[in-house]
């Protein structure tokens, strides 16, 4: 059974790095990879570049899937930072003993369900972010990848690979 991984993109402007470098890194790893939005179809990154939400995370069960992680940009501010259904949705997942993950502002969306108090997190190195770690009992820590057993967080752009193998070393 190959293992599977959701990763949920803003419905405008992710941040391509942190899709496409863990992306590949998954792939590579031979895990099946599906991206998911709040809308499906073609979503235009920051820099312009380009990706397909091939479903709506609402409509797939976190439970088909062996990690589910949540991909920055400014998107991911304005579009899923308040998003109650995508919270529901993670700490589902994570009940379900599904590994869940966020990079950049993604891991602000995982702070916001709880899941990081009183644990190590980190986000992109922006007191916006920050703040919101703070504001949910995570204790803030400067490195590209935290990894627990059953949450990661990334930095951004710069961990982004890394991000992605140490996805592919805990679903290993």
């Amino acid at each position: 059974m190959s293992k599977k991984a959701l990763l949920i993109i803003p419905p405008d402007r992710f941040n391509e790095d942190e899709l496409f470098h863990p992306k590949a890194e998954l792939e590579n790893a031979g895990i099946t990879v599906t991206v998911a939005s709040t809308k499906a179809g073609e979503i235009t990154g920051d820099n312009q570049g380009k990706a397909n939400a091939e479903v709506v995370f609402s409509d797939v069960s976190a439970s088909d899937y062996d990690v589910v992680a949540v991909i920055g940009g400014s998107g991911t501010i304005d579009y899923l930072w308040g998003d109650a259904k995508l919270g529901e949705y993670l700490k589902q997942a994570y009940e379900q003993k599904i590994l869940v993950a966020g990079i950049c502002a993604g891991s602000v969306v995982v702070a916001k369900t709880g899941l990081l108090a009183g644990r190590q997190a980190t986000c992109y190195p922006v007191e916006v972010m920050i703040d919101e770690l703070k504001a949910n009992s995570a204790e803030y820590v400067v490195q590209h990848v935290v990894a627990h057993d059953d949450v990661i967080t990334s930095d951004g752009p710069d961990g982004a690979r890394e991000f992605g193998k140490s996805l592919v070393s805990a679903l290993a």
